[in-house]
Order: C-alpha cells, then sequence, then structure tokens
C-alpha cells in the first residue's frame, strides 16, 4: 500500500478522504500543519504528498519549495478554482501536478495513481537502454540522473521527465498539448503557457548547451547529437 501525506488544515477532509482512498491501495496520513508536515516527511518514508496552497504558518508554494530543497517525492497541489497562476507557479517550483478545489475524490484517486505510477517507471528505469548520451549530456534514466559535461544536474521529477521525453527522439517536433499530454498521462486542459515555463527552466539548467530548440507555432525539440 502507498502512503500518502495529506498537509491540508482542513480537519473536516482528512478522515473521510482516507477512507476513500483506501479502497485504491493508498493509506492516508494527514498534517494540518505545514511544519508538522515538514517534520513528518524529514522522519518517516512517502510516496506522494498533497499539498494545499492555503495554510497557517506558510503557504503551499513555501513548503513545495522546502520539500524540493531535499526530496524528488511527488507533489500534488490542491488550489483555487480557476486560478491558473496558483498551478503555473506550483509547477515552477517543482510540483508533479495540481487539482482545483473542490475536487471528486475519483479525480484524486486517479492522478495520485498516475504520478505513483511514472515516479515507479522512473525509478525502475529501463533495463535495456539505461543511458541517453549526447554530445556533453549523459542522462541516467535508471538513477534518474543527469550530468552536463560531467557536473551532476539537480533537476526536479518534472523537468527529468521533460529531458528524457524529448531526448528520447532527437529531432522530432513535440507540440505543447503532447508535451502536457505526455507528461501528465491525460488531456491537456488548460494551460500551455506552464509548458513553456518548463522549458525555460530546464533550458537555463542545461545551458550553455543549446540543447532544445523552439519551433515558432510548433513546439519544441531536442537537438542533442547522440555520442557513439
Amino acid at each position: 500500500m502507498h502512503r500518502i501525506l495529506l498537509i491540508d488544515d482542513d480537519e473536516d477532509l482528512a478522515a473521510p478522504l482516507a477512507t476513500y482512498l483506501q479502497r485504491f491501495d493508498l493509506a492516508l496520513d494527514h498534517a494540518a500543519r505545514p511544519t508538522l508536515g515538514l517534520a513528518r516527511l524529514a522522519e518517516q518514508r512517502y510516496d506522494a504528498v498533497i499539498l494545499d496552497v492555503m495554510l497557517p504558518e506558510m503557504d503551499g508554494f513555501e513548503v513545495c519549495r522546502r520539500i524540493r530543497h531535499s526530496s524528488d517525492i511527488p507533489v500534488l497541489m490542491l488550489t483555487a478554482r480557476g486560478d491558473v497562476t496558483d498551478r503555473v507557479v506550483g509547477l515552477e517550483l517543482g510540483a508533479d501536478d495540481y487539482l482545483p478545489k473542490p475536487f471528486e475524490p475519483r479525480e484524486l484517486a486517479a492522478r495520485l495513481q498516475t504520478i505513483l505510477r511514472r515516479s515507479r517507471n522512473g525509478a525502475q528505469g529501463d533495463a535495456k537502454a539505461q543511458k541517453l548520451v549526447f554530445e556533453g549530456l549523459t542522462i541516467d534514466l535508471q538513477r534518474r540522473e543527469v550530468q552536463r559535461e560531467g557536473e551532476l544536474l539537480d533537476l526536479t521529477g518534472t523537468e527529468f521527465e521533460l529531458l528524457v521525453l524529448l531526448a528520447r527522439e532527437p529531432g522530432r517536433v513535440f507540440t505543447r498539448d503532447e508535451i502536457l499530454n505526455r507528461l501528465r498521462g491525460r488531456e491537456a486542459d488548460l494551460y500551455t503557457r506552464a509548458v513553456d515555463i518548463l522549458v525555460s527552466r530546464l533550458r537555463k539548467k542545461l545551458e550553455p548547451l543549446p540543447l532544445i530548440k523552439t519551433l515558432r507555432n510548433a513546439g519544441y525539440t531536442f537537438a542533442g547529437v547522440p555520442r557513439t
């Protein structure tokens, strides 16, 4: 059973949600305050975090930032309905998915299963092709590590998945919607701008290597030269 930590000050939400998620083999633990949640993450093993944006002590963005300092655990953020800014900021900070409040528990369970599956697949890697090697860049699929000219890069889980998606097919053009679909495991719905933000952040970390090209009105393509 996967262990999920809910950081949310809504005391009425945790108990019924925990009961519901049990049917999907998800064990929910609850922390009503951010400091308590961060302490539990430091002391115990969890497989994913559900993180509300509106919290006492500090907001969910600051909590996400602190989590990303030490962990790549999947984070699903709960945002205000229709607030695109919250979602974009969450992605910028390394969140793996978002869900507007109020939400349907079934949708929450489905999204948790998706990010857990993606995390598990990434951790297991591909035994037949554990590394993608290009001029100046090495992507270790099993270790989920990226080295630029021998230097280990600090990528979030979503940045790593984006890089792998593009690098697996150098020269192929990916549209923004296709990238969203492939990364999220569902149809893109609201904010293709989030892809631009992710690409921009990844590019900055890959500098000075010009590995991701923008094709106007088309999308993005990986320009790395495979090393044989």
